[in-house]
């Protein structure tokens, strides 16, 4: 993504060779930036920073349980309860979203 390629140049990590091109750098998952003399110009991407969520939408929810699973039981495995609405898992996997 555009956005982990935006390092101050201090920050940049070499993930290329000297004279190495924008496109062979890219090619490898790299961000490349030749603007600042005496720097990486083929560096790391920065790492995303991501974490769990309970959905809000109960409609999206990906069942994690079994039928009578009790909260205690549901929430060891990692996973959300939520007892409501009727039709829909009750325990559910949780969901990766990016910071």
């Amino acid at each position: 993504a555009r956005c982990q390629c935006k390092q101050l140049p201090r920050e940049r990590r070499n993930c290329g060779y000297p004279g190495i091109s924008a496109v062979e750098c890219r090619k490898v998952g790299c961000c490349f930036n030749a603007s600042v003399p005496g720097v990486p110009w083929c560096f790391a991407p920065k790492v995303k920073k991501v974490r769990k969520v309970c959905p809000n939408d109960p409609y999206g929810r990906i069942n994690c349980g079994f039928p009578g699973i009790k909260a205690k039981e549901c929430e060891r495995k990692g996973c959300c309860f939520r007892a409501r609405p009727s039709g829909v898992p009750w325990c559910f996997y949780k969901r990766v979203v990016e910071e």
